[in-house]
């Protein structure tokens, strides 16, 4: 073998790998769109190949088939979500990454909407919905100690906070028109996402208790 020999091998390597983590990607990119568009039961791994501009069969090569997918964007989304909120940060601010992790990401959040109407959530649905419901806890022991420290009023429960938080980061995703049609701004816009952090916060501050 000679000198120049080596590096080729290794580069071809290190190319063949970078060249399948981009399919992989791009697949991963399509089948987000695919199943936000149509949601779970509808998507069909020839759409997403067909989105990514693949061959169907790498589908299954790299990820098992579409419940594969559904799996991998799930592990990552959660991974995300144990960043969204700022270490230290305050309940504005919280709420402010929350509807930016959301709306910034509207196929994952049509996904999230299609599966909580009971679109065929797949295998791994009882360990998402448990991932959920931990994260939802959370939340709530989060509120409380805000309650406690006398960031928030304590007037309105913690669970119906948190509840709250959700409500504004989905409507514009599930109820597009409607938000638009109330509040008169683009459902996914900076605009609204200032008002909601500034109504939210201006109705739960402990400051607003016994205003009129």
């Amino acid at each position: 073998m000679t000198d120049s020999q080596a590096p080729r091998r290794h580069r071809g390597r290190t190319e063949r790998d970078a060249a399948a983590e981009r399919t992989q990607e791009k697949i991963l990119d399509a089948a987000m769109a695919e199943f936000g568009a149509k949601g779970y039961s509808g998507a069909r791994t020839a759409g997403i190949a067909a989105r990514a501009g693949v061959n169907q069969q790498l589908i299954a090569y790299y990820f098992g088939g579409k419940q594969g997918l559904l799996d991998e964007l799930r592990r990552r989304w959660s991974d995300r979500q144990d960043g969204f909120t700022p270490e230290g940060g305050t309940f504005a601010e919280s709420l402010e990454a929350y509807l930016d992790a959301t709306l910034d990401h509207l196929d994952w959040a049509r996904l999230v909407v299609w599966q909580a109407l009971g679109d065929g959530p797949g295998e791994g649905a009882e360990k998402a919905y448990q991932a959920q419901r931990e994260r939802v806890e959370e939340g709530t022991r989060r509120i409380r100690a805000r309650q406690r420290d006398g960031e928030l009023s304590d007037s309105v429960s913690a669970e119906f906070i948190v509840l709250l938080e959700h409500m504004v980061a989905f409507a514009p995703v599930a109820m597009p028109h409607l938000v638009r049609d109330i509040l008169g701004v683009a459902p996914d816009s900076p605009e609204y996402r200032q008002l909601c952090r500034d109504q939210l916060v201006a109705l739960l501050a402990r400051s607003s208790e016994g205003a009129v």
